[in-house]
């Protein structure tokens, strides 16, 4: 039977596979018509939605365990979900989407650097070489060249959707706050639609629907059904497998899981689109899952004690107004946010 960090690894990998197919179905949705932003905005914002009843539920009327970790939630939606989905967009209309991909992408490495400055305490060496090695694997399935356009801003608005991504995985990972994880990623997401659409409202971010079918494996789709794919399986159940998976597995070792999601996006490709990934994509997805396993060993290899303060959920850095004591006895801890 597996265990409390067994199961987490494979929420992990479910929500990477899941993660992976929004690629294809936003795709599908963008060549239709859609702007980016408003496919989007409406993935994130229906997703709430969806969510939204469920995660209120969770709580069980534990309201002053909601009270008490709102700046968590807060946290999660407005820098996890809203501002790095806004620097991506903004970064990708200045440099090559692949490239803005990879930067991204390097939010689990500034998570170690976070880590090693919080806790004093540096990496394994395996740590090092596996976060490298899962970097390269992933420049190689996003298929980054050697002739990227190399514009300052677009580099910076990349830099920043990375600092987003590392704050998912840490915040989704820490234990201040006693919120299940469907109430943190349903509430966060909700925070995150609504930064969204205020973003689309006052023109940062283009919003354009269209209600014409959209097509994929060469078949006509009503938008209304690739919308649902995308929202329901690349979205709610993604989020809510990440957050479940984090709190299990911790952030350092289930961020470079993550890594797996362009993976699993060229995979979804091949499979229903019949697109084959090049020799190349298959090996940087053998280089995905070296840098993994690496990342793993430097952790098995650092003697308990120091292994359980770096892996331990990340505590994020708050500042927050006093609380009741009442809200202070009924604070505890869990979650993170994708």
């Amino acid at each position: 039977m597996l265990d409390r960090r067994g199961f987490g690894l494979l929420l992990c990998i479910a929500a990477a596979a899941s993660f992976g197919l929004s690629g294809i179905f936003a795709s599908a949705l963008i060549a239709s018509g859609w702007s980016p932003g408003a496919v989007t905005a409406a993935r994130i914002s229906l997703a709430a939605l969806v969510m939204l009843v469920p995660a209120l539920l969770a709580l069980r009327g534990r309201w002053a365990t909601l009270w008490a970790g709102r700046w968590q939630v807060l946290l999660f939606g407005t820098f996890a979900v809203a501002i790095c989905q806004l620097a991506y967009f903004s970064a990708v209309q200045r440099i090559p989407p692949a490239l803005a991909l990879l930067i991204e992408f390097l939010g689990p490495v500034l998570l170690v650097g976070w880590t090693w400055a919080r806790t004093r305490r540096s990496p394994a060496a395996l740590t090092l070489v596996g976060a490298g090695l899962a970097v390269l694997g992933l420049g190689l399935v996003s298929g980054v060249g050697q002739a990227e356009s190399l514009d300052p801003i677009g580099i910076g608005l990349a830099l920043v959707s990375a600092v987003g991504n590392a704050v998912y995985w840490a915040s989704a990972a820490s234990t201040t706050h006693g919120l299940p994880p469907v109430t943190l990623a349903g509430l966060g997401l909700a925070v995150g639609g609504v930064l969204l659409l205020v973003a689309g409202a006052i023109g940062i971010l283009p919003m354009t629907v269209a209600t014409a079918p959209t097509e994929l494996a060469g078949m006509q789709v009503p938008m209304m059904a690739t919308l649902a794919v995308l929202v329901l399986v690349a979205t709610v159940a993604a989020y809510v497998l990440g957050v479940s998976g984090v709190r299990r597995l911790g952030a350092t070792l289930s961020s470079f899981l993550g890594y797996s999601e362009p993976l699993f996006g060229v995979l979804w490709m091949a499979l229903l689109l019949a697109l084959v990934p090049t020799p190349v994509q298959w090996l940087g997805g053998a280089a995905i899952l070296a840098g993994v396993v690496l990342v793993r060993a430097g952790e098995l290899r650092r003697p308990r004690d120091e292994r359980d303060a770096v892996t331990a959920p990340v505590e994020l850095p708050l500042v927050v107004p006093e609380e009741p004591a009442t809200d202070q006895i009924l604070r505890r801890s869990t979650d993170r946010t994708v």
